[in-house]
């Protein structure tokens, strides 16, 4: 497991997308399972947890991410907010 990226983040305006990749593309490039999951919040925005697996493993791998989803309880409900500085206002 890994976190799947960074810290989500703004788009600016000039720059673009400040995206620096994440882990999930790894398995789906070699052809195996995984799974992402909520992880909690940096600064008020999303991470995510990502699970990989051996070949054909996708129900342990679906087991093990739900066990973590259930015990970390991180999954919030999406908020559409009129400014990017609202985000940490709770």
């Amino acid at each position: 497991m890994a976190p799947t990226t960074g810290p989500a983040h703004a788009i600016e305006l000039f720059a673009g997308d400040g995206g620096l990749g994440g882990s999930s593309s790894i398995a789906a490039v070699a052809g195996y399972p995984s799974v992402t999951v909520p992880a909690g919040l940096i600064f008020g925005l999303p991470v995510g947890l990502s699970f990989f697996g051996r070949a054909w493993s996708e129900g342990r791998l679906i087991g093990l991410a739900h066990a973590f989803e259930t015990a970390a309880q991180a999954r919030r409900t999406p908020r559409f907010l009129p400014s990017f500085d609202e985000r940490v206002d709770g």
